[in-house]
């Protein structure tokens, strides 16, 4: 077996915390509920549980690091004081045999009990190590959860603005209600955990993916929204208020006289959700409807005359 340290990639000086950081590391990218078709990964994953079992140790990690114990956990030397019981047999889960006065440091540290709570925080409490000190020696065993299940959810425009809880059926026919995160768009992924098929591990995951709907007035930019408001020539002539929509309901907009076609108002923070939860703004885009067939603007246009040069310049 290879040294502990170099398994899990850290210098003798590594911290407590070094140590379970390389782990976690190591234990998601080998672990065999994720690597089902791959032996390296699970050996791999044996590997570094087995020196995971000394580094986390005090004791064990001060035995092998005086060389009283070897990277298996076995006495260096098996005929020296205190006999076999000093050690255990190897592997995670398993108790240890105190025949023989050996110290274990079990007083000290229940590495089966640390090893399901470390499990339970990485993979939502589905251990690959057997339960406490009754568990199998030699080698770790795994339980496969039931298979995630795949949905897709369109979320109304509105709703994906203002974060509306929204439902889902599931496969059983069970409706579970979900809240929206911050910083959603579409793609963006909803785990609910337990409630994918059953398997002897547990069930899987249900994995819902979000499409944002689109809306009839409103699109998105980014974190904004943007609404082409059509105006009246009455209107952006003599200036108005405009109810319009948002997704938190109607607003006036106060129009000025004189307002031309591309004019652009800001509304600020009523805009998609970031995940800081500050929001992006509404940018509205005046849009003047000028009627092809009014007798009336006709006449008037006859007659009026602008001599404003608005032109100037825009030659080729």
């Amino acid at each position: 077996m290879r040294d502990p340290y170099s398994v899990l990639g850290v210098n003798r000086s590594a911290s407590e915390a070094d140590i379970k950081k390389a782990f976690r590391r190591l234990a998601k990218e080998n672990h065999p509920d994720t690597n089902a078709d791959n032996p390296a990964a699970a050996e791999r994953f044996k590997e570094a549980s087995s020196a995971y079992e000394i580094l986390s140790d005090t004791v064990r990690r001060s035995q092998f690091d005086r060389g009283e114990i070897g990277p298996d956990g076995q006495p260096a030397n098996p005929f020296a004081g205190g006999g076999f019981g000093g050690a255990r047999s190897g592997g995670f889960g398993g108790g240890y045999g105190t025949a023989g006065g050996g110290a274990t440091g079990r007083d000290n540290f229940d590495f089966a009990q640390g090893a399901d709570d470390l499990f339970s925080e990485l993979f939502g409490g589905r251990s690959p190590f057997g339960s406490g000190r009754g568990a199998t020696r030699g080698g770790f065993r795994t339980e496969v959860r039931g298979p995630d299940v795949a949905y897709r959810l369109t979320v109304p425009f509105v709703d994906a603005v203002c974060l509306a809880p929204q439902r889902v059926t599931l496969r059983n026919g069970q409706v579970i209600e979900i809240k929206l995160p911050a910083g959603l768009e579409s793609g963006k992924q909803v785990r609910l955990s337990g409630k994918g098929e059953p398997g002897p591990g547990g069930p899987g995951d249900a994995i819902v993916t979000i499409d944002i709907g689109p809306h009839r007035v409103m699109t998105r930019d980014g974190d904004d929204i943007r609404i082409t408001l059509p105006l009246k020539l009455d209107e952006a002539v003599l200036g108005a208020k405009v109810r319009m929509p948002t997704p938190d309901g109607d607003v006036t907009l106060s129009v000025p006289p004189g307002t031309s076609s591309g004019r652009m108002f800001r509304l600020k923070g009523r805009g998609f959700r970031r995940l800081d939860a500050t929001r992006g703004d509404i940018l509205v885009s005046v849009h003047i409807d000028i009627p092809s067939d009014h007798d009336a603007l006709r006449a008037f246009a006859q007659d009026f005359i602008d001599g404003r040069d608005i032109r100037g310049g825009f030659e080729a």
